[in-house]
């Protein structure tokens, strides 16, 4: 597809991870213009945003709340403009937490074991042991995330999670190699493992450069590797994921794979794993972003006509 586009990319918006959505927006924008297309770049603050007129696609960079979650999604597809990555329905699910994790174990992909919590005055979970991850159901980024290694540390983990949802997800901790696994067009892209130079993989290791080491394609046997792709795919599609996603996965030390979550609109940042994965089977970033914006494309009318109403959401 070599046509000139009209292209709108929604970024910041209202979340709490609206500083790393203007990075990422920021950077598609670029290599969108960069293959020839007319570029708007659209900031969600409000319900009453405007798409420009003759919009042909939206490129959604958003993350968090609003925009990873379906509800951006819904407002486009009342719209009737086609917008990059999952629809609004799986994009619901893969943002919480404890929805993926049921659909991962419905369809027998393995995932660490869990409960929820939904009160400050919630005592330790029965049947859970620290070292233990506690974070907000529907978050992204690291927002909010907090590990517990003693039994003293659950109030202030689990009240720091709460600032963010209403429920909190509290899972083993597992210990392991911590890969991620891009998805694109249903094809998982190599393995990229993630080695913070100190601590865990927290927001500021994530969006601080040089902060973490990447290796892609990381340094697993074949058949390891397949394994980890293949728990990402079955995440994925259990999800109801379309077009492109990333999966975190685990990597316990005798090679088993444990889902983390699903990231329907990956970062798109300088730091960000989905463009290294793709940049290590020869898709450059501009590339990337093009082939993002053809699998939307593919959701147009039969006619190849875009299907629009009145641009106001």
């Amino acid at each position: 597809m070599s046509q000139k586009l009209n292209i709108t990319v929604m970024l910041g918006g209202p979340s709490a991870e609206r500083e790393v959505s203007l990075r990422s927006g920021a950077a598609v924008a670029r290599a969108l213009r960069s293959r020839g297309h007319i570029v708007n770049e659209l900031d969600p603050k409000t319900p009453e945003w405007q798409l420009p007129e003759q919009t042909d696609v939206v490129f959604l960079a958003l993350h968090g709340t609003y925009g990873e979650d379906g509800t951006v999604q819904r407002q486009l597809e009342h719209l009737g403009v086609p917008y990059t990555g999952c629809d609004a329905e799986a994009s619901r699910i893969a943002f919480d937490k404890v929805l993926t994790k049921q659909c991962c174990i419905a369809a027998a992909v393995p995932t660490a074991q869990f409960r929820t919590v939904d009160s400050l005055a919630a005592p330790f979970p029965e049947n859970l042991s620290v070292p233990l991850v506690v974070k907000p159901s529907r978050q992204g980024s690291s927002v909010g995330l907090r590990f517990i290694e003693r039994m003293e540390e659950w109030p202030s983990a689990l009240a720091e999670a709460l600032k963010y949802d209403s429920e909190v997800l509290v899972e083993e901790k597992i210990i392991g190699r911590e890969t991620t696994v891009g998805i694109v067009d249903d094809q998982p892209l190599p393995v990229v493992e993630v080695r913070p130079k100190q601590g865990s993989y927290d927001y500021q290791n994530k969006y601080t450069v040089g902060m973490t080491e990447y290796f892609c394609p990381a340094d697993f046997a074949a058949a390891t590797t397949r394994r980890i792709q293949e728990a990402a795919l079955g995440a994925f599609r259990a999800v109801g994921g379309r077009d492109y996603a990333r999966v975190d996965v685990m990597v316990r030390p005798d090679g088993a794979p444990v889902v983390l979550e699903v990231n329907t609109l990956p970062g798109m940042t300088e730091t960000s794993l989905f463009p290294k994965a793709a940049a290590a089977v020869g898709m450059d970033f501009a590339a990337l972003c093009q082939r993002m914006v053809e699998l939307a494309l593919v959701r147009k009318g039969a006619d190849g006509a875009i299907a629009r109403k009145p641009a106001v959401a």
